[in-house]
């Protein structure tokens, strides 16, 4: 019993917890942006991909991170509206456009993975690193416990916090957050009253894709510094199931990121000190596990906005 609480209570559980949870953060975000405004958007494991991959190359080049999270925003804006080109002009149903975007990703990264560097699986290192630019908060990040959990931390990880704050602030009173939702509810309504839905979903998945590529961005030039064939390892979809949990509230979709992030922080530290002597890729299956339990506890209990995943034509006023 002790161990487990050395493992629970340790500060560095709650510092690894916030920094784990960051880019699923980003990228549930992206989620509930995406299908408050009607597109399921199932693409992002892929855009998160693209955007991990281009931040790295990027900064390898020029060996700046700062110039390299710029590429990385550019490739996730620039491949998400692909995806909003399949999905709101071609009208093709989004679950399938979004897994041939992901398949898309896959193959894309492999393949410019030999084009820049000759090689498949791990590229070269970034010289520098967001992480070189920690930010540390005076005074507070010297609160026992607390402080260099949460006030010593990396750029993005901040960012993220202002994200999850600035989207609530949109959804709850902005005309922009207005007009997602009511793309996502009542898309006809909101075509009636002369706002363009196609221009607003557009909109959503550009704002999804800038998201996605920050999520990207992190994994590769903050949690690490180079780019691996796959390194999303999943967490687009973890996504998925935190944007349910969450209820689609930005605030809701934070929390359940960090329960996603307790999971993979603890059982990375369970491994680090040896408390459970399991083949560590057990514990690899552990994030996943949570994700079912999640969704399988809390899917009833959700509402989802009442036109998402449906197509909208402007001639024939939806499906």
């Amino acid at each position: 019993m002790s161990g487990f609480a050395a493992v629970l209570l340790a500060p560095q559980l709650l510092e690894a917890t916030i920094r784990l949870s960051t880019p699923v953060t980003f990228a549930a975000l992206a989620a509930v942006v995406c299908e408050r405004s009607g597109i399921t958007n199932i693409a992002m494991e892929g855009i998160m991909l693209v955007g991990a991959f281009f931040s790295a190359y990027v900064g390898w080049l020029t060996g700046n991170p700062w110039i390299g999270l710029l590429g990385g925003l550019v490739a996730g804006a620039a491949f998400s509206l692909l995806f909003a080109w399949a999905t709101v002009s071609l009208h093709i149903n989004h679950v399938v456009a979004g897994a041939i975007m992901n398949i898309l990703a896959f193959g894309l990264t492999r393949y410019l993975m030999m084009v820049c560097y000759g090689r498949q699986g791990t590229s070269e290192a970034v010289p520098l690193t967001l992480d070189h630019y920690r930010l540390r908060v005076p005074l507070l990040s010297n609160i026992p416990y607390l402080g260099s959990a949460v006030f010593n931390q990396t750029p993005l990880v901040y960012l993220s916090l202002i994200s999850v704050a600035a989207l609530a602030w949109t959804f709850a009173r902005t005309r922009f957050g207005l007009s997602l939702t009511a793309s996502g509810e009542h898309p006809m309504a909101l075509e009636t009253l002369g706002r363009s839905v196609y221009r607003v979903r557009y909109q959503a998945v550009l704002l999804s894709g800038l998201l996605c590529g920050l999520a990207g961005a992190f994994l590769s030039i903050e949690n690490s510094n180079s780019f691996t064939e796959g390194m999303t390892n999943g967490r687009g979809f973890i996504a998925l199931a935190a944007n349910i949990a969450g209820g689609w509230q930005p605030v809701g979709v934070f929390l359940a990121s960090l329960f996603f992030g307790l999971v993979d922080a603890a059982q990375l530290r369970a491994q680090s000190i040896g408390l459970i002597h399991l083949p560590s890729e057990i514990f690899l299956v552990f994030p996943y596990i949570a994700t079912i339990v999640a969704v399988a506890g809390l899917v009833r209990k959700s509402r989802p906005p009442a036109a998402v995943g449906k197509d909208f034509n402007v001639e024939g006023g939806g499906d």
